[in-house]
């Protein structure tokens, strides 16, 4: 049984726990959200595994692609995910990945991307039960009227993901 490695890291928008199994990023989250002993148990269960606090590769290139991010350097990120919930969580969140950088959605819209029109507060919810943040972009999720709605990182802390990616990029190599 392998463990899940995690390591906390400060950033400028807080404090974040990030973890990998298996070579792959399975979490990167707020360290003190509402939600974060439900996302650890799901992902402890979910691939029966325990946390063990340790670096390693996928944790120090997923730090080094945070802070590029964070710095207005990168809006794509390369490093491989591991998503742990149901289905229909799992299908929200890949909707989430089809966000552009620099653009934002609707809870509304992603029903549709699903195909699931009625779905909106389902989508809402896993849109919460998120576990890699800001890769798995749920900071552009806005609501319909165009107000920021929930954010586990706080809503200013949404609104300054959001202002990072709508400032001119240079021409970057990613």
């Amino acid at each position: 049984m392998n463990p899940i490695h995690i390591q906390y890291y400060k950033t400028k928008i807080g404090e974040m726990m990030i973890g990998s199994y298996d070579h792959q990023l399975c979490l990167l989250d707020f360290r003190y959200r509402k939600m974060r002993s439900r996302i650890d148990r799901r992902l402890q269960n979910g691939l029966m595994a325990e946390y063990v606090e340790k670096d390693d590769s996928i944790l120090l290139e997923t730090r080094k692609q945070l802070d590029e991010y964070l710095a207005g350097n990168r809006t794509k990120f390369t490093i491989p995910l591991l998503t742990v919930g149901s289905d229909f969580q799992k299908n929200v969140w890949q909707a989430l990945l089809n966000v552009p950088y620099g653009t934002t959605s609707t809870y509304l819209q992603l029903t549709k991307d699903i195909n699931n029109p009625k779905a909106v507060r389902a989508v809402a919810n896993a849109n919460g039960a998120n576990a890699i943040s800001i890769i798995i972009p749920c900071h552009r999720i806005i609501g319909s009227n165009g107000e920021l709605v929930g954010y586990a990182g706080s809503l200013p802390v949404k609104k300054r993901l959001l202002n990072i990616e709508s400032t001119p990029q240079q021409s970057l190599p990613f």
